[in-house]
């Protein structure tokens, strides 16, 4: 038996990866798993680019027994294996690589054909965090000495003549009291499925199981061995290969969701940089899709090994409800292959994978508009969410985006509204609220119905935010309907009406008072007798409750501005009862209707409008008293 120095202070790199490097103790299975492949892959590339190993055959297998009893995990392999010096060099200078050194040793196009996963070294060490010992047996192909390393991981190895049968490598865990939550077949299974599943070769899961019987003395203990993984990544293979329900398949498997998805996008890129992504969009909205959590949809693959959805952004935020994989054997890992570096490979795939999703989304709303109604009536706040957030992607993003309309039925995009609108208009109307039924019957909209005049209705909670974030489209600047000067674009009224408008309006100032801001004559009411507007740079209520529901704090008190219809009979009453009261000199009952009047045309704006009144049986009262005299 020889014995070994570490040549890398071992205590102080498991101190570093305990506490830094790998932040989830279950990763050391990934990291034997991935191992174990790369040493299959080395020996599956000699058997047809060496021509000693050409005659070679071998069934491909990784293994992972577990003995409770025992309390060991053995990771095994029938791959190229290591001699005595192998281990010596590989696990015995921390963070020296044989994958690396190997790689290094092939062409650039050879490298790329081996298909070999990562660094066999700090990986490997992970396994301290769960284990107090560990025993490493490894046996070359076409040699009959077989090699034992072990370590305690403090101060050194020993390396010592040993027997196995046939080639490869195991790998024994002595586990710990850290690592007696792995100790269960079904934890082992749940990690090997998550990380693993899509490992090109088989893995197996090795148990004993006991049986159990009436008489304890005849109970047997039976041995369960069942491959645990697919061993087959679809996102790999052609579009051609695969049928709808292989992609519904794999999306129920991927995600645990038991509907089927809207749809999917399937993409292999080659070339400078070669990745293949599979994205799905689901087909209702996702449970988590408003909490924060650090995990995405997509999951990251290199050389069909998980390695992360965690803290990492692939797509940016508003785009959370993709569900996915994305794989790239061209992505580098750092040391621990929890954190990929953020180089110029990865922000190419971010970059390519989002201008695709575009483009399919794009597509598909003129290829397939049922479908794509589908998805605007599910992620179209998320899309108006991105329009704030990334002006990068805006135009983009207002291609998608879509409305409902008072000119259309359905959704509508804003390139539909400029061609309906015509080269004479100037400007996209807009109205928002968080009722669509209500928006439709707003008496804002009456004048600009009448005269044919499209406004784009939102009733997210986001639109206002959306809209001013549009700011301009295409050259037309976006109005509310409920700004101040949004109604330039309708007819004059004539001059009887605009005198008997101006006295009411002068009769209300008086009655409401600090109620409103101002009292105004109307080009914009049909029906109604009166509607609440707000000034151009003040915000709508709409903006107002979301920002301070967004930041809890009130925002500054304003007012509204009331604007009246002069041809509505209630305004004509107004200015008669007004009259009246002169005629009385101020008879108490001709002053009550008088203010019952203009109480009820401010509180009905209010009303029309969903605003809550300051005062509910204020309105009630006087509405019964009008009414009450008015049947009489």
């Amino acid at each position: 038996m020889a014995a070994y120095q570490f040549q890398t202070e071992v205590s102080q790199l498991l101190e570093l990866i305990t506490h830094s490097l790998y932040s989830h103790k279950e990763v050391f299975l990934r990291e034997l798993v991935s191992n174990a492949s790369d040493a299959i892959d080395k020996l599956n590339y000699l058997t047809v680019s060496d021509d000693a190993y050409k005659t070679f055959s071998f069934q491909p297998r990784i293994t992972v027994k577990l003995d409770e009893d025992a309390r060991t995990i053995i990771v095994s392999d029938n791959g190229i294996g290591m001699d005595q010096t192998e281990l010596a060099d590989n696990l015995g200078t921390i963070a020296r690589s044989g994958t690396r050194a190997f790689l290094e040793r092939l062409g650039e196009q050879d490298r790329k054909a081996s298909n070999l996963i990562g660094q066999f070294g700090v990986g490997f060490y992970s396994a301290f965090m769960v284990a107090d010992q560990i025993e490493v047996i490894s046996r070359k192909p076409g040699s009959e000495q077989a090699w034992l390393w072990k370590s305690d991981g403090k101060s050194g190895f020993d390396i010592e003549p040993a027997i196995r049968d046939g080639h490869g490598t195991d790998v024994v865990l002595h586990i710990n009291e850290n690592g007696t939550e792995f100790l269960s077949r079904w934890t082992l299974e749940d990690l090997l499925r998550r990380y693993s599943n899509h490992i090109a070769w088989p893995i197996h899961l090795v148990t004993r199981e006991k049986t159990y019987a009436k008489d304890p003395s005849k109970a047997e203990t039976k041995v369960v061995d069942e491959q645990v993984n697919a061993a087959s990544a679809l996102w790999r293979r052609p579009k051609s290969e695969l049928s709808a329900q292989d992609y519904i398949d794999f999306y129920k498997s991927l995600t645990g969701d038991d509907r089927e998805p809207l749809f999917w996008i399937h993409t292999h890129a080659e070339g400078t940089i070669e990745y293949s992504s599979l994205l799905y969009i689901p087909s209702h909205v996702p449970a988590d899709l408003y909490i924060p959590t650090r995990e995405q949809g997509i999951k990251l693959y290199i050389k069909r090994v998980f390695i992360t959805d965690r803290e990492l952004q692939i797509l940016p935020p508003y785009f959370r409800f993709v569900r996915g994989v994305i794989e790239s054997d061209d992505l580098p890992l750092n040391v621990s292959r929890e954190m990929l570096q953020h180089n110029r490979v990865l922000t190419t795939i971010q970059q390519a994978t989002l201008k695709k999703l575009f483009s399919e989304l794009e597509q598909l709303s003129t290829a397939n508009p049922e479908k794509f109604a589908r998805f605007v009536s599910l992620f179209n706040p998320q899309i108006k969410e991105g329009i704030v957030s990334d002006w990068t992607n805006r135009e983009q993003l207002l291609k998608l985006v879509r409305y409902k309309s008072t000119m259309v039925d359905g959704w509508t995009s804003l390139a539909d509204y400029k061609s309906r609108a015509g080269e004479q208009r100037k400007a996209i109307f807009y109205l928002s609220g968080d009722n669509e039924e209500r928006l439709r019957q707003s008496p804002l909209l009456e004048a600009y119905t009448k005269q044919g005049i499209e406004v784009l209705l939102g009733t997210d909670e986001i639109d206002e935010l959306a809209f001013a974030g549009i700011g301009e489209y295409e050259g037309l600047a976006l109005k509310s309907v409920q700004q101040a000067d949004s109604d330039e674009v309708l007819d004059k009224l004539d001059a009887d009406l605009s005198a008997r408008g101006e006295k009411a309006a002068a009769i209300l100032a008086r009655i409401l008072g600090e109620r409103v801001k101002s009292v105004r004559i109307s080009r914009r009411l049909g029906q109604s007798p009166s509607c609440l507007v707000i000034e151009k740079d003040e915000p709508t209520p709409q903006y107002r409750r979301l920002m301070e529901r967004l930041t809890d704090e009130p925002l500054p008190p304003s007012k509204p501005i009331l604007e009246i219809n002069p041809s509505h009979h209630l305004i004509e009453k107004l200015v008669t009862l007004d009259t009246r009261r002169e005629l009385t000199n101020g008879a108490i009952e001709v002053v009550q209707q008088l203010e019952d009047l203009s109480l009820i045309i401010l509180y009905e704006a209010m009303l029309a409008e969903g605003d809550h009144f300051e005062v509910p049986a204020d309105f009630t009262e006087r509405l019964n008293r009008l009414l009450s005299r008015a049947l009489a």
